[in-house]
């Protein structure tokens, strides 16, 4: 876990994020420069609740962002994380693809993607991948997919395709 603490220094966190998970100090700027950007763009007229999300790619420096857009049918409505992660996933990207996540509210606390979004990313994040949870002044708390997911339930959970196909061709049909 990471938070940035009024007595150290940003370059100074920033450099010790760095060599803790394995970004460079300018992946981290970047990140948050983009989920705080996103932020802005969120649509949340009925809660008013602004998240934004940024998810940087293993095989460029590029950043896809995301923020949450509500809907009047509140259950309609759909989280930064899982704009920014579905618009990735669209562009081809899959379970590997990705470095770390950076999240942005309004909130002086530091707040983590809900449940929902934790099960939505843990199909295409890896245990041990970063998410930079950032408050409204843009200070943040890292912790790993698996920390704020134990025990999580992802796609290595389930048995091969070819034991499942089996499986269901080895019931007995009934009439």
């Amino acid at each position: 876990m990471s938070t940035i603490a009024p007595e150290v220094s940003a370059a100074q966190t920033l450099e010790t994020n760095a060599l803790i998970h394995g970004l460079s100090t300018v992946e981290i700027q970047a990140l948050t420069t983009k989920c705080l950007e996103a932020r802005e763009t969120a649509y949340c007229p009925y809660s008013l609740f602004r998240v934004g999300c940024a998810i940087l790619l293993k095989s460029s420096s590029t950043i896809i962002s995301g923020a949450n857009v509500e809907n009047a049918s509140y259950p309609v409505g759909t989280c930064a994380e899982r704009v920014a992660m579905a618009t990735a996933v669209v562009q081809g990207h899959r379970l590997g693809s990705f470095k770390a996540i950076a999240v942005a509210t309004d909130m002086d606390a530091f707040c983590s993607p809900c449940g929902m979004c934790r099960q939505f990313l843990r199909e295409f994040c890896e245990l041990d991948m970063p998410i930079f949870m950032h408050n409204a002044s843009g200070a943040y708390e890292a912790k790993t997919m698996g920390e704020l997911l134990p025990m999580s339930f992802g796609p290595d959970a389930l048995p091969p395709r070819e034991v499942l196909e089996a499986r269901r061709e080895e019931k007995p049909k009934t009439a």
